[in-house]
């Protein structure tokens, strides 16, 4: 057991530190404002204050932990030897920056709260945050802070026993579009038929007829494959399906659709099943009741994690929606032109509501790419991406996180745009 002397517990204090020494380094904590009992402690201890009560374990504290509200904080980057780091904390504390407050600020998603301009989707875009600004969003600071700062805990208390968290990789399906071809209805195959035609595609054409007239499988529908690599690896493989109604964004089969529930079904028999709140739910908590009450029905089972289309995030509106409809997980932590780490951690973490100054039951696990981002936004080769996907798996493993991929059933098709890709997938889940 770790003791923590702070002249004030807060939520906040006690949130991060939690999750610092917790969730990452597996060492329980527990904290006084007694000097006394502080004092009387054999085990190992750390003060965190303005100042010193002896010659103990030292970090000097900002001020961020012992705030309430948003305020417009001034960020100044340095370098703790080769890692990023912001929040200095003088000569006096045993390490140079407050890690904890900037821990803070970087999972609460603090800068998004503050004023910022809204990329397309209405959303915080990648270059408005300081990981992007400073080049740290590929890597997953806050857990290599803690690890940097575990092995000077070693030094200083070598009798205690640290435990080890292990490796973990999970690969996360998004549905959009089960089927590229098939079970559309009338009105929107006979206009792919036409559309076709007229644009002189008579391969896609040719394929379209194959694939209707069961004479091959249509190419979207790679959910054997995936599940067969699932069982074959012993993957934790999560599928999150669209099926809000239809609009300029959310193109899936219909949720009516007899082959499309049959789908889901025998998806939930083999892996987990999400949802994919359709692109206009975002902020709209009757349409995302609405949606989840779709997909139970379907599965017959309660739908508890979910990731926003076109990670739609408007923080804290889309989490307090969540909550309040049962939610306990959310994948949506993460950008769509940029592959690193949103929060800056590779650790599974509760939402903290900046608004009510609490912890909320909402787990939040983020992922480090999505396979449009990388080919679409990023304009990467697949040699590139699978280099760039391979690094990003590297960075999570030095600390021991959760590496979350996120793919889409279509990447696996290999037809034209995503050709090699379904070899990308394999290599990403085994080596």
């Amino acid at each position: 057991m770790l003791l923590i002397y702070t002249h004030k517990i807060t939520p906040r204090l006690n949130y991060i530190f939690k999750h610092f020494f917790t969730r990452i380094l597996q060492i329980p904590v527990t904290f006084t404002t007694r000097v006394d009992e502080f004092v009387a402690h054999n085990g190992p201890k750390i003060t965190y204050s303005k100042s010193a009560l002896g010659s103990e374990f030292f970090i000097r504290s900002h001020d961020l932990l012992f705030e309430q509200g948003i305020n417009d904080i001034d960020i100044n980057i340095s370098m703790w030897d080769d890692v990023p780091c912001f929040f200095p904390s003088g000569e006096i504390s045993n390490i140079p920056y407050d890690i904890f407050a900037a821990s803070f600020y970087l999972i609460s998603r603090y800068e998004e709260y503050l004023p910022h301009v809204q990329n397309e989707h209405e959303c915080f875009p990648p270059e408005e945050s300081i990981a992007f600004k400073n080049n740290f969003l590929e890597k997953p600071v806050i857990d290599i802070w803690a690890f940097k700062f575990l092995e000077l805990l070693k030094e200083k208390f070598p009798k205690y026993y640290f435990k080890t968290r292990e490796f973990d990789l999970t690969s996360t399906i998004n549905v959009n579009r089960a089927f590229t071809y098939k079970h559309k209805g009338i009105v929107r195959t006979v206009g792919g038929f036409f559309n076709d035609f007229f644009h002189l595609r008579f391969v896609n054409l040719y394929n379209r007829l194959l694939a209707i007239f069961n004479f091959r499988k249509d190419p979207y529908n790679t959910f054997s494959e995936i599940l067969e690599i699932k069982d074959q690896l012993n993957i934790n493989t999560l599928f999150f399906f669209s099926i809000g109604d239809f609009t300029t964004y959310d193109k899936n089969i219909s949720f009516s659709n007899y082959k499309f529930r049959s789908l889901i079904k025998s998806v939930a028999d083999y892996a987990k099943i999400g949802l994919q709140p359709s692109y206009f739910s975002y902020k709209n908590a009757e349409k995302l009741k609405k949606e989840k009450l779709r997909l139970e029905n379907i599965i017959n089972t309660p739908v508890i994690f979910s990731r926003q289309y076109y990670l739609r995030l408007s923080i804290p509106e889309t989490y307090q929606n969540l909550i309040d409809l049962d939610f306990e997980e959310d994948y949506t932590m993460g950008y769509v032109r940029c592959a690193g780490f949103r929060a800056s951690t590779c650790t599974p973490f509760y939402f903290y509501d900046l608004d009510f100054e609490i912890q909320t039951p909402l787990k939040i696990i983020p992922f480090a790419f999505t396979d449009f981002t990388l080919k679409e936004h990023m304009g990467l080769s697949n040699e590139e991406s699978l280099h760039r996907i391979l690094k990003l798996k590297q960075e999570v493993k030095k600390v021991n996180g959760t590496f979350v991929s996120v793919f889409h059933n279509e990447t696996l098709s290999e037809n034209n745009y995503w050709k090699g890709w379904s070899s990308i997938y394999k290599t990403m889940v085994t080596k």
